[in-house]
């Protein structure tokens, strides 16, 4: 099966002095055979050797700053998966006869040629966890493989060093400023870092179908916990008391310091004693806590059946 020019149907031509000596199975861990400049000269040897090993064919342009930045990703994951691909990095302003006929419109274009047919592509600018993900449908994960930044961001969030994935995500958020994603994880970040006011500006000059979504909701839920949560020389002032708006208070104030499970606990076991407390806010908190956390999260999960199990 062969790659096809997808304007006219005919099978991708390339010129007749192609060098057809491919070597796809002589020492795949080095980068000399694992990553290829790609021109007319040997785009033939490409297909050859998709029979072999399948191909990440890489259309990049060197006016384009995003994708220039993609390349060394590329490269990364490349030798990360050991042989599993080869990559192969066609320039489209050098080589704009061979990008027609692929049918690339603009770089950065990344095609997965295998058995010399076009399996898939990714087009347009992707940050690392993007390629992952991509690659994840194809091709089993390398043992022993680098965390992403997001990964790292995300890690580091979860063990509460708020100053690391502050750091990762502004630096995310600068490398792709179309991906609004980055900027909410950003505030979020800003949030545990005790910047809720910078966090909330983020999440306002978003788009409103990215602000108005759950992500960005679940920020603002965040800031506001903080804001309508008593400070801690208020709860240390409560004492003894274990009424319900003295529960209440010190549950509030856990989730506010993303002591969430602590948080949760307090909030369910108020609602098991004190049902009509504040006309139902430990049960509408609670659903407050799942959108700040995000539907995926395992506490979210737990804590929504036991709630499930409250109510039914």
């Amino acid at each position: 099966m062969a790659i096809v020019d997808p304007r006219t149907g005919e099978p991708l031509s390339s010129d007749g002095n192609a060098d057809t000596g491919a070597n796809a199975g002589a020492n795949q861990e080095s980068d000399a055979n694992l990553i290829l400049d790609v021109d007319r000269s040997n785009i033939q040897q490409l297909l050859e050797m998709s029979m072999q090993v399948p191909v990440l064919l890489t259309c990049w342009s060197p006016a384009s700053e995003q994708s220039k930045n993609m390349l060394p990703v590329l490269e990364k994951l490349t030798r990360e998966h050991n042989g599993a691909f080869l990559l192969g990095k066609l320039n489209i302003d050098d080589n704009a006869d061979i990008a027609g006929q692929l049918g690339v419109q603009e770089a950065p274009d990344v095609k997965l040629v295998s058995q010399g047919g076009l399996v898939d592509q990714l087009q347009g600018a992707q940050p690392e966890q993007a390629i992952r993900d991509w690659l994840g449908k194809y091709f089993q994960a390398p043992e022993g493989a680098q965390q992403s930044p997001e990964e790292q961001a995300s890690a580091a969030l979860e063990a509460g060093d708020s100053a690391t994935a502050r750091r990762i995500y502004e630096e995310l958020a600068q490398q792709w400023p179309d991906h609004n994603a980055y900027k909410i994880e950003l505030a979020r970040a800003l949030v545990a870092d005790g910047e809720p006011q910078q966090a909330r500006q983020l999440i306002e000059a978003l788009p409103p179908e990215e602000r108005d979504a759950a992500p960005a909701r679940g920020v603002r839920a965040s800031i506001e916990f903080g804001e309508e949560a008593l400070s801690a020389d208020d709860i240390a002032a409560l004492g003894e008391r274990d009424d319900s708006e003295a529960r209440y208070q010190r549950a509030l104030r856990q989730v506010a310091d993303g002591q969430y499970e602590a948080g949760l606990e307090g909030l369910l076991a108020l609602m098991r004693s004190d049902r009509a407390y504040g006309e139902d806010a430990a049960r509408k908190t609670l659903l407050r806590v799942f959108d700040a956390l995000g539907a995926d999260n395992p506490l979210t999960v737990t804590y929504r059946r036991k709630l499930f199990a409250l109510l039914y």
